[in-house]
C-alpha cells in the first residue's frame, strides 16, 4: 500500500465511531434515580430486571434509601459480548422526625384495620407492578403543589414514640383544597379516595417503572387507565389517613421502590 493511501485509511479508522457500553450520567447515591444511556442494540440489567431503553438510548433505574455496596449493571452488546458495571454507592443524610398526639389506632392498627390494611397493599402493590414501555419521564418532574416543605425523604419518624418505617417522600404543606397538579404526563394506575394510611391516593405511571404517588387527597378527580398531562389537576389536597395535618404527601418510585422526588424538582 502506497503511504498516502495507507495513512488516509489510518486516519478513517481514527475517526470511524467507537461503540461504547452503556454508561451513567449521574449521581448513583441511595434513594435516587440513576439516568444512563446505551447503545443501539444493548441490552441492560439491573437487579435482576432488564431496563426499557428509550429510542435515544436512555434508560434509568432506583437505588433504594438502605441500597449499599455498588449497583451493577450487566450490559449484553448486540453480538451478545457481556460486560459488567459497577457503581458504588454513596450514602444518604437522613433526619429523624418525632410526631406526639396520633391516636393510637392509627400507630397501632387493630386486627380488622390490619386485614383492611393486607387488602390495600395488594391493590397498591399491582399499580407498582405496571411495566410499561412509556418514556414520559424524560420530561422531568414539576411541582405538584407549592408549599412549605414539611416533611423530607428519608427521615425516620417516630409516632407516639414507637420507631417507625422512614418517611418515603416529600410533605407539602398546603391547606386542604388546593388544586393537585400531575408531576408528569402519564397513565394513572391507581385511584382511591380513601386508603388507611395514605387516604385520598393517586399514582400514575410515566414509564420504564417510574411512578409519582399523590396522597392524604381530599378529592380524587381522576380514574384508573386515564391518561394525564403534565400539569393536569388530579385531585385537592386534605388530611385523610394517617396524618396530624393538611399537606400533600408527593413520592417517587421506581417499580415501587421508594425514591426522593426533591433532587429532580425545579427550584422555588
Amino acid at each position: 500500500m502506497r503511504p498516502t493511501a495507507l495513512l488516509a485509511a489510518c486516519a478513517c479508522l481514527l475517526l470511524a465511531p467507537v461503540a461504547r457500553a452503556a454508561e451513567v450520567d449521574s449521581e448513583v447515591r441511595q434513594g435516587l434515580l440513576v439516568f444512563g444511556h446505551a447503545t443501539p442494540g444493548e441490552t441492560v440489567r439491573y437487579d435482576k430486571r432488564n431496563l426499557h431503553v428509550a429510542p435515544d438510548g436512555r434508560f434509568v433505574f432506583g437505588v433504594g434509601r438502605d441500597a449499599k455496596g455498588e449497583a451493577v449493571l450487566e450490559v449484553i452488546a448486540a453480538d451478545g459480548t457481556q460486560s459488567r458495571l459497577r457503581l458504588p454507592i454513596a450514602g444518604g443524610n437522613w433526619n429523624i422526625q418525632r410526631i406526639d398526639g396520633l391516636p393510637p389506632s392509627k400507630v397501632t392498627p387493630n386486627a380488622e384495620a390490619m386485614e383492611r390494611i393486607k387488602a390495600e397493599r395488594t391493590k397498591i402493590a399491582n399499580a407498582r407492578a405496571v411495566d410499561s414501555a412509556r418514556n414520559d419521564w424524560q420530561a422531568g418532574l414539576q411541582w405538584p403543589a407549592k408549599g412549605r416543605i414539611s416533611g423530607v425523604y428519608g427521615s425516620q419518624r417516630i409516632l407516639n414514640g414507637e420507631p417507625r418505617q422512614p418517611h418515603l417522600g416529600l410533605d407539602v404543606a398546603v391547606p386542604t383544597g388546593t388544586p393537585i397538579a400531575a408531576a408528569m404526563a402519564g397513565v394513572v394506575t391507581l385511584a382511591e379516595p380513601d386508603l388507611y394510611f395514605t387516604g385520598g391516593t393517586v399514582i400514575i405511571d410515566h414509564g420504564a417503572g417510574v411512578q409519582t404517588l399523590y396522597a392524604h387527597l381530599s378529592r380524587v378527580d381522576v380514574k384508573t387507565g386515564q391518561m394525564v398531562k403534565a400539569g393536569d389537576v388530579i385531585a385537592l389536597s386534605g388530611a385523610t389517613g394517617r396524618v396530624t395535618g393538611p399537606h400533600l404527601h408527593f413520592g417517587l418510585a421506581w417499580y415501587g421502590l421508594q425514591l426522593d422526588p426533591a433532587p429532580y424538582l425545579p427550584g422555588p
